[in-house]
């Protein structure tokens, strides 16, 4: 089996990083993974890409047809608006299109080319959340319901080491979030909701912010630390973290992956009861919803005070993640599936 990836792993980013473990995960289930950047590559990927035995064709936009193997492959992009620009040109050369959204909303590049090309052969959703919202967006550009595909996200757990940061009666207890500092990532209610948390020691470690993050959400408050995107690795984040608080300032979460993240180094989450987070947490068991801000500090600083019950979060959590969640046959299985449906649809075309 062969597919091409039309993009590449990065650092940051749900997609970038939900790339690298999906190629994994393909290569750990026999698949011929070749990628084509776009419009270029980081060595350092590509050293590890190589190491896994994949195919970096490293061309232009203008020499796409070129690419050996690649007319009448299968092809994936993964929230890539370059993918969508070529895509034209991809099933021109008789490639079955699978996309992967990974938001909530059709950006505009993606209402294009369904209006003038028809819809992707297979569309990956990552949660029933997702799907429930992309799906009517997609219905007025002839989308079949049986092309869409509930996938979850591909998680390798080796990269992660489960850790919980202990935590002493009357200790600091710092709690955070990690996100790209997109606006909509962020809500202007933060600091209020976290200076609710009834914990006199209580500090705040965020991971993202930049200049318009800061301009949103305002002065931080002394408690808290916030450190631009990347400032360090997120296994060394997540390492001092005691909880994770996500509150989202107008995204809507599909699947993501801060939570899987948080779950794999034991780190117990408190979310928004809304979106991709209820599918992903078990409220009371893997972690805690809340339903308002008022309820989203009580939580928190419920697992401030009891350390038994914080702990007892982290191991169930993380034994949904590795039993349920992160499952690589699972996962796999989906992918499968998909891979040959597109083979059928191609033998009905050809």
């Amino acid at each position: 089996m062969k597919v091409f990836l039309v993009g590449y792993p990065g650092e940051m980013g749900g997609a970038n990083t939900e790339a690298w473990h999906t190629i994994k995960l393909w290569r750990r289930f026999g698949v011929d993974v070749h990628l084509i950047p776009t419009w270029g590559r980081d060595e350092r990927w590509q050293t590890r890409l190589d190491a896994l035995g994949c195919t970096t064709h490293l061309v232009t936009a203008g020499e796409l047809e070129s690419v050996p193997g690649l007319a009448g492959t299968p092809v994936v992009g993964m929230c890539n608006s370059e993918f969508m620009l070529q895509a034209p040109r991809l099933r021109a050369l008789g490639c079955p299109i699978i996309w992967v959204n990974c938001m909530t909303f059709l950006f505009d590049h993606e209402k294009r080319f369904f209006a003038e090309h028809g819809p992707a052969d297979a569309m990956v959703f990552q949660s029933q959340f997702q799907r429930s919202q992309l799906e009517p967006q997609l219905s007025p550009y002839n989308y079949a319901p049986a092309t869409g595909h509930l996938i979850r996200g591909a998680f390798d757990l080796d990269e992660w080491e489960f850790r919980p940061r202990p935590h002493a009666k009357g200790e600091v207890f710092v709690v955070g979030r990690v996100a790209r500092p997109d606006q909509d990532k962020w809500s202007s209610n933060t600091w209020p909701i976290y200076g609710r948390i009834q914990y006199a020691h209580k500090r705040a470690l965020m991971l993202g912010m930049d200049e318009r993050t800061h301009q949103k959400l305002g002065t931080p408050p002394v408690w808290a630390d916030c450190l631009r995107p990347m400032a360090m690795p997120a296994r060394d984040y997540f390492r001092q973290l005691h909880c994770m608080l996500p509150v989202n300032g107008g995204a809507r979460e599909n699947w993501p992956r801060a939570g899987l993240e948080a779950m794999a180094a034991g780190v117990p989450i408190v979310a928004q009861n809304e979106w991709g987070w209820r599918e992903m947490i078990e409220h009371g068991v893997t972690g805690f919803l809340g339903d308002c801000d008022e309820e989203l500090a009580h939580f928190t600083a419920m697992l401030a005070y009891d350390e038994d019950l914080r702990s007892e979060i982290a191991q169930r959590a993380h034994r949904r993640l590795v039993e349920e969640l992160a499952h690589p046959e699972a996962i796999w299985a989906g992918w499968r599936r998909l891979f040959d449906s597109v083979g059928a649809v191609r033998s009905k075309a050809a």
